[in-house]
């Protein structure tokens, strides 16, 4: 009954998505098979005889009105009960009896007994409860798939972002209009004002503005220039852009953002499978507990008709209806609303502990720092000028991708200096570079790499080294000949969210620890800016690990928070790892949680979206317990030696009302102040 999408989608869509389940089968079927059955209900309830009674009224006679309770309620059971049926088949072959096994016991016993008794032509009828029952439950199913498709509609959403075509550009700068499957990697594409980005890819001409909302959460448009990335989906902004295709189809961001989603989606937290668990007991339970009635009545009154209604009543109104909605909906609304607000929860087993952490350590660069390096000044050795010592230095880290090697090229590109030639580089992981030049071996990096070569630094140096560290900027030393020759001072501007991010995690009761690889003087004035109660400076990423183990070795809940490359033993030993700065590369396998933006405010959303989220599973699975708590022993009779009785029509009104409210308080954490930060 799990429909797949036949709808219309781009070509280049991602071929993850084509097997996404499509909950619009599901509802459709339920709401249709809802409104016919409820009209037909109407004659079998104004036909009923005890409702006459109730209302003091008769309905109109003719030949043959006596049958229209049974007709009417053959053909709701056969249009309406029957799906309930085929769907419980799969669950009693596979010996897991569930939801859905419950549902067709419940309308089987309450239509078999009508039967017996029309033409058995003693007692009375459940004809009319049990067109209600089946009424309810197609309400109930109508509503639950209509709240699931809703909460999943970010995949579809996300679907619809890529645009259908792409203007491609030929050799000789001409567009071309063709569908966004035939793009390929190294194309050149035209992005006009107000269009669709069809693929990932780098700016070669032109300056933009491009509103990447519906990915990041950010709604401030983001200023693209040449040489910056785009991301498929996101849209273009007055300017216009030529574009070079670096990524189609199932590599873009959206794609990978997509399989995330889905992954997510898919994936099921402890507590959603006590949920399923239960599900599966409680069918066993309303045997045993319709068992019990019947031997226990008729041991004290005999065998009879009353024995029999109550055996009935209890099958009729076991079903876990709202047990099987409790989690999975907000499970499901829990990971649409992170999505929306660029938090893409990979494993939900990490989004469920992150309400228990004690410990959130932040890696400084990039996640409490804007990441964007500066050089700020140079001091160099007797004999060297610094135009000389930049060259060499730019020239040595002409390879490297790391932000500060970024800065130190942009600063020689600046000062229009002309670099050496450099070969056999060599990245030394946590200390810095190592390259030849001019047949000298050449190494740039900060204190660790000093360590690793034993080296000592001349006084004027030292002295320009700690000022800078003063200063919270970085010290980075310039090697040749295994010869300190020149120290240049780069600064990272630390996030002005960064503060208020440290401030809310430690008034939620959490311990905020700085880790970097940067000398102790920069972290520890990082760490007093930002007040944080641990700093662990100097630190190697094969070290970063022991951090985390450390704070565990005391039993703390740790999360860490990093880039997801050099931190990743870190993020795979911790608790809860987040990855951060995910937009254009977010299949980071090592973190269970990953942030499309690099805003430290994301990780209060996680935790506080993680407590609300538990919250609402415990209310949730507490009123779908509640009912069958209370329902099942006024069903068997617990209460009627005082006059009260528990029918199976008051029993379903029951069960319906619990799985509307459960379906109520899921869609209320939409608006949890968990995400308005």
């Amino acid at each position: 009954m799990h429909i797949a999408h036949d709808q219309a989608t781009p070509q280049a869509a991602p071929k993850m998505h084509q097997g996404h389940i499509d909950h619009t089968g599901h509802e459709t079927l339920f709401r249709r098979r809802f409104w016919w059955c409820l009209a037909l209900s109407i004659p079998v309830i104004l036909y009923s005889e005890m409702v006459q009674q109730w209302l003091g009224w008769s309905a109109p006679a003719f030949p043959g009105s006596k049958w229209i309770p049974l007709l009417f309620s053959v053909i709701i059971f056969g249009y309406g009960g029957v799906p309930f049926l085929q769907m419980a088949i799969p669950e009693l072959q596979n010996r897991k009896p569930g939801m859905m096994a419950l549902i067709s016991l419940a309308i089987s016993v309450a239509f078999i007994y009508s039967l017996v008794v029309e033409f058995g032509g003693f007692g009375e009828s459940f004809f009319w409860e049990l067109v209600t029952l089946i009424d309810v439950m197609l309400l109930g199913h109508w509503l639950e798939m209509r709240s699931v498709r809703q909460a999943s509609r970010a995949l579809d959403e996300l679907v619809k972002l890529l645009p259908d075509t792409a203007e491609r550009l030929r050799p000789d700068g001409v567009p071309e209009t063709v569908p966004i499957a035939s793009l390929r990697a190294g194309d050149r594409v035209l992005i006009r004002p107000g269009a669709g980005i069809p693929a990932d890819g780098e700016v070669i001409e032109g300056e933009s503005a491009v509103n990447e909302a519906m990915l990041t959460g950010e709604s401030k448009p983001v200023k693209k220039r040449p040489g910056d990335k785009v991301i498929a989906g996101t849209i273009n902004g007055d300017g216009s852009l030529r574009v070079r295709v670096t990524a189609t189809g199932d590599e873009t961001a959206l794609a990978s953002i997509m399989r995330l989603v889905e992954q997510a989606q898919q994936s099921k937290s402890r507590t959603q499978v006590l949920a399923d668990r239960a599900a599966g007991w409680l069918f066993y339970i309303a045997l045993l507990v319709a068992a019990l009635t019947a031997v226990g009545w008729t041991l004290a009154s005999g065998f009879h008709l009353e024995t029999i209604e109550r055996v009935v009543t209890v099958l009729v109104i076991s079903c876990p209806h709202a047990l099987g909605l409790a989690v999975p909906l907000v499970v499901a609304i829990t990971t649409s609303l992170g999505a929306a607000n660029g938090i893409l929860v990979r494993n939900r087993l990490a989004l469920e502990a992150a309400r228990n952490l004690n410990v959130v350590i932040f890696d400084k660069t990039g996640t409490v720092t804007e990441g964007r390096f500066g050089v700020t000044g140079v001091r160099t050795a007797d004999g060297w000028t610094e135009e000389e010592a930049l060259a060499i230095a730019a020239a040595a880290e002409g390879d490297s991708e790391h932000l500060i090697a970024q800065a130190i090229r942009a600063e020689a590109q600046a000062r229009n200096l002309t670099l050496p030639m450099a070969s056999g580089f060599t990245a030394l992981k946590g200390r810095g570079v190592q390259a030849s030049i001019a047949g000298k071996t050449v190494f740039i990096g900060g204190p660790q790499l000093l360590e690793s070569l034993s080296v000592v630094v001349p006084e004027a140096l030292s002295a320009f080294a700690a000022e800078a560290g003063q200063k919270a900027q970085s010290a980075i030393y310039l090697i040749v000949e295994r010869q300190v020759v020149a120290v240049l001072s780069v600064a990272d501007v630390i996030r002005p969210e960064s503060k208020e991010a440290v401030r809310s995690l430690q008034q939620m009761g959490l311990e905020v620890a700085l880790l970097t690889g940067d000398s102790r003087a920069v972290a520890e004035a990082v760490a007093a800016e930002l007040n944080v109660d641990h700093v662990f400076a100097e630190v190697l990423p094969e070290q970063k690990v022991q951090v985390v183990m450390k704070f565990q070795r005391h039993q703390k809940r740790v999360a860490m928070v990093g880039d997801g490359v050099n931190d990743a033993p870190a993020l795979v030993q911790a608790d809860v790892g987040v990855a951060v700065g995910a937009g254009t590369d977010v299949a980071i396998e090592s973190a269970g949680i990953i942030l499309v933006k690099s805003n430290p405010l994301d990780v209060v959303k996680v935790i506080a979206l993680s407590r609300a989220s538990y919250r609402k599973m415990v209310q949730n699975l507490w009123w779908a317990a509640g009912y069958n708590i209370i329902a099942l022993p006024l069903a068997a009779g617990v209460l009627a030696p005082w006059g009260v009785h528990l029918t199976p029509a008051l029993g379903a009104g029951l069960m319906s009302l619990s799985t509307i409210i459960v379906a109520i308080n899921a869609q209320l954490l939409r608006n949890s102040r968990a995400l308005k930060r």
